[in-house]
């Protein structure tokens, strides 16, 4: 791991578009969905600033945060167990006739004191939707050379599909740039247009002075989003520099691109676009190797430990633990920890939760539009 701190503290927003996708987070929230196999949505974003020197990070979240806390415990897997800064989970504030904060401003009005007492000059802010490996060095370096006040990550891509459907009445909104000479000139909110967009990232840096001016004056006027209570307004006085991504993302905007986006996994591009930039940290469980056992079969497969394979599986993604019985076959699933598929079942485009049972001789097939999700737990 890097080691080199870059004067920059960062801050991650776990629950945001937490509504996108309400069966996955029923009982946690959207940085901790598992995916890829063995990792936790918030793996890469946290995974990232590590790598990039980044050793003073926190955590504010806002509700279904147990499994979050269990996920990342001290730290230690990231290398930030530490006396001074280190990893710093803040629960939601709940002071008499204060409701839980709902955007980026109430949340960091929460923290306000903890921020003045920091070092570091400069503040990265990001959600925990996107599975990417960023270099914030790099969009650092970038920032501070453009004398910015604020740098946003966007990368050019159609506005996913999920979007389109956000509720507004939940407090979800998207942001698409318009940009002149790496500068963003409009801020666009949730945007219907059609075609390749320069879309937000909602990754942001800034001098953390700055951020805890504009913060205390938004929060006292009653204004809840970053975005587009404090920089949309205001873009003719501010300088806002808009920072290109070209690498590899994975954005989970609904059911759907969480499976495709699990299954894109298995081809080797995608695969070492999102792992070979830096390693990824997870937690650690100390499982047996994968067995294969004789008469079963594999084809384009990503398969954690600690699995346990009879049947026959064909482009899947199964997380730890997984086992798929004698005679069954498991057809583009993507099944999560500890799921057991009994002997002789039949499954096809089906995402299982934590802790599943399909009974043994038992067919359940969804569609490539339309897969099929079991909740934790459930015995089919």
């Amino acid at each position: 791991m890097v080691n080199t701190n870059t004067s920059a503290l960062g801050i991650i927003f776990p629950n945001s578009y937490d509504s996108l996708v309400p069966e996955l987070v029923s009982e946690r929230l959207m940085a901790s969905i598992p995916f890829a196999g063995r990792y936790r949505m918030v793996d890469f974003l946290l995974s990232s600033m590590v790598n990039s020197g980044i050793d003073n990070i926190s955590i504010i979240v806002r509700k279904n945060y147990h499994s979050l806390m269990d996920h990342l415990g001290s730290g230690r897997e990231w290398d930030l167990a530490r006396k001074n800064g280190g990893l710093n989970i803040f629960p939601p504030y709940s002071e008499k006739n204060v409701k839980i904060y709902s955007g980026r401003v109430e949340a960091v009005a929460s923290i306000l004191d903890f921020l003045k007492n920091q070092k570091e000059k400069y503040v990265i802010l990001s959600d925990t939707h996107i599975a990417v490996n960023f270099d914030f060095r790099k969009m650092l370096e970038e920032h501070i050379a453009s004398g910015a006040d604020v740098s946003i990550a966007y990368k050019k891509e159609a506005i996913p599909t999920g979007f389109k459907n956000i509720q507004v009445s939940k407090g979800d909104l998207y942001y698409t740039l318009s940009i002149d000479d790496d500068r963003v000139k409009r801020i666009f909110i949730n945007s219907p247009e059609p075609g390749v967009q320069n879309v937000s990232m909602n990754i942001y840096i800034m001098d953390r002075e700055f951020l805890m001016e504009q913060v205390t004056g938004a929060y006292a006027r009653g204004y809840i989003y970053f975005e587009r209570d404090i920089l949309a307004p205001r873009l003719e006085k501010l300088h806002v520099h808009a920072f290109e991504f070209t690498g590899y993302t994975a954005r989970v905007s609904d059911m759907k691109s969480y499976f495709d986006e699990n299954m894109k996994l298995l081809d080797d591009a995608n695969l070492d676009g999102l792992f070979s930039p830096s390693p990824v940290y997870t937690k650690i469980r100390d499982d047996n190797p994968t067995r294969y056992i004789n008469g079963s079969s594999a084809k384009n497969v990503m398969v954690a430990d600690g699995c346990v394979i009879e049947g026959e599986i064909e482009n899947c993604v199964l997380f730890r633990g997984v086992k798929v019985g004698k005679g069954a076959k498991v057809k583009n699933c993507v099944l999560m920890q500890d799921t057991v598929i009994e002997d002789g079942a039949d499954v096809e485009y089906l995402i299982t939760d934590k802790n599943v049972t399909v009974s043994g001789g038992k067919s359940l097939k969804g569609t490539d539009t339309f897969p099929i999700y079991v909740a934790k737990g459930q015995v089919v």
